[in-house]
């Protein structure tokens, strides 16, 4: 048996101290300063670029920074918020939710049509039918394992078809009674801001508890990053999509409820694209197509940076509203080309 002497270890060489090839184990702060910093501009970048939108805009347009301009942006936004929210959740998820527009609309003239009998089913009735359009599309998605896309096109479908009947091909418009409970909840403010303004920053502020806080928010990002890992972890997929989907559903049902009543009518034209709306301002907003990582608060900024876009134009005065989606589809694609070059230094760093 062999012992190592005193003297053999005086005579071992010491340790080789100089630099250490890269991939035998040296220290990279850069590498992780780096990810930080991807990190950071996937998470905040929305809200750097809307500051500045909203600073030079209002250094040339002396009416947009008002307090009537930010009143009025606010309440136009925080039906789409609403929307957004729910897909938001969807997204991460890695699914997909395409009927949310037409489901807004269908809400609105069902909360228009329910208003009559109070406010409590002029909410209770669009939340349940939304609500289990949500349930259908969640359950044809976890369960049946159908493809979120054509799932939800055909709800799309299907909600703008039920809302065409239900007011006999446009013709009927419902009328939400002149000052009732329901009307003052789309209508009336607190400190100036609109009801829905206020609904939808509760909205956001338990989607970002549910998210963060709870055991739902982490298994919803599991199985948004890898449903198959998740399945072996033993989390309840199938169950979390489902609730997602229920989730949107609902929440689209209620921003339409919420625009009945600031307009005192089911109008049976909204909602056209409001889903192409609401996926742009939750990538914008930072949150992957791909699933697994993004954050209510992203989603918040990047649906008021669409908002200060149009309210822009319309200060400019010489644009029509078409150059919106221009705007927006030029966001879209910057927004996504930078996370797939972030992901991609994430991969190779």
């Amino acid at each position: 048996m062999n012992e190592t002497t005193p003297a053999a270890v005086a005579q071992t060489p010491a340790p080789h101290r100089g630099p250490v090839p890269s991939g035998e184990g040296a220290p990279r702060p850069a590498a992780g300063s780096a990810r930080r910093l991807a990190g950071l501009l996937r998470r905040q970048g929305v809200l750097a670029v809307l500051l500045t939108v909203v600073s030079a805009a209002s250094f040339a347009y002396p009416t947009f920074a008002t307090l009537d301009n930010a009143r009025g942006v606010t309440v136009q936004a925080s039906f789409l918020a609403v929307v957004a929210l729910g897909m938001t959740l969807v997204v991460i998820s890695g699914g997909i939710d395409l009927s949310v527009g037409s489901v807004f609309a269908l809400g609105g003239v069902l909360a228009a049509w329910a208003s009559q009998w109070g406010v409590l089913p002029a909410l209770f009735v669009p939340l349940a039918v939304c609500g289990a359009i949500g349930l259908l599309n969640g359950f044809l998605i976890a369960r049946a394992g159908m493809a979120p896309f054509i799932v939800t096109l055909a709800t799309l479908l299907a909600a703008r078809g039920m809302l065409l009947a239900f007011t006999d091909e446009g013709a009927t418009t419902y009328l939400v009674p002149k000052g009732s409970a329901f009307a003052e909840l789309g209508q009336g403010s607190v400190g100036g801001f609109g009801h829905p303004v206020l609904v939808a920053l509760v909205l956001f502020g338990a989607g970002g508890l549910l998210l963060q806080r709870t055991s739902f928010g982490q298994t919803l990002f599991a199985v948004g990053g890898s449903s198959d890992a998740a399945t072996l972890m033993g989390l309840p997929v199938a169950r979390t999509k489902l609730l997602v989907y229920t989730l949107s559903g609902l929440l689209a049902g209620l921003a339409g409820a919420l625009n009945a009543a600031r307009l005192s009518s089911g109008v049976t034209i909204v909602g056209v694209g409001m889903e192409l709306d609401a996926i742009s301002a939750v990538v914008i907003g930072g949150t992957l197509l791909v699933g697994g990582a993004g954050s209510v608060g992203g989603t918040l900024w990047g649906v008021l940076l669409l908002a200060v876009i149009q309210n822009l134009i319309n200060q400019i005065g010489s644009l029509n509203s078409s150059y919106q989606s221009v705007v927006s589809g030029g966001f879209l694609i910057v927004v996504v080309v930078a996370q797939r070059l972030l992901a991609r230094d994430r991969g190779t760093t």
